[in-house]
């Protein structure tokens, strides 16, 4: 009896040395699928769906300051901020034929037809109009580089830090009627840059 128990004793280390070896392997095996998918662009991808989100976030809230939000901030800095962060498919779309007509037509609204063309609409053809007619300077130079992220940084942060201001304070932004949609949505505007900035500077 005492015989067994000593063997048991025993081998017990040497089934914790085996289990803490197979845990090793596996760290070192994680950490060299996550450098693969690193080397396969899965940051990358990472990077283009945030642009998508923060995109949409934004003129998300562009097209609900023009409708029911009314604040004093200004929400006009989005139409950079949309025009940096777009993503290439939808900034190549708009910026070519297709972008030019809906250009053409807002123009023509505005001016011939001024009360069949409604103040929330304002914005958005300003992001329309910018599109097409940004300088390949704008349009491609910077919106490639690090300084078109760097201002959709600062346009963040300041959206951000005037929302809490006139929220009333952290807290109050996401307790407030509509707070939480735009606050997240402010946050999401900062996600973007900041991945991006990170990576690019990796």
């Amino acid at each position: 009896m005492g015989r067994i128990q000593y063997l048991a004793m025993k081998t017990d280390p040497m089934t914790t040395e085996l289990i803490s070896s197979d845990m090793k392997e596996l760290g070192i095996a994680a950490k060299k699928l996550a450098n693969d998918a690193i080397k396969l662009g899965g940051l990358g991808f990472g990077t283009s769906f945030l642009g998508w989100v923060a995109s949409f976030a934004a003129i998300y809230l562009l097209i609900l300051d023009r409708t029911n939000w009314r604040t004093k901030m200004l929400t006009s800095l989005l139409v950079p901020y949309i025009f940096f962060s777009l993503p290439s498919v939808l900034f190549n779309l708009l910026r070519g034929e297709v972008g030019k007509w809906i250009a053409f037509i807002a123009v023509v609204l505005r001016l011939f037809f001024p009360r069949h063309f409604p103040d929330w609409l304002e914005m958005p053809g300003s992001v329309i109009l910018l599109l097409v007619v940004s300088p390949s300077f704008f349009a491609h130079t910077l919106r490639s580089s690090w300084v078109g992220i760097a201002i959709c940084l600062l346009i963040g942060c300041y959206l951000l830090q005037e929302h809490i201001r006139a929220s009333g304070g952290f807290r109050n932004s996401f307790t407030q009627s509509h707070g939480i949609s735009n606050t997240v949505g402010i946050i999401l505007l900062l996600i973007y840059p900041v991945w991006a900035l990170v990576l690019h500077f990796h």
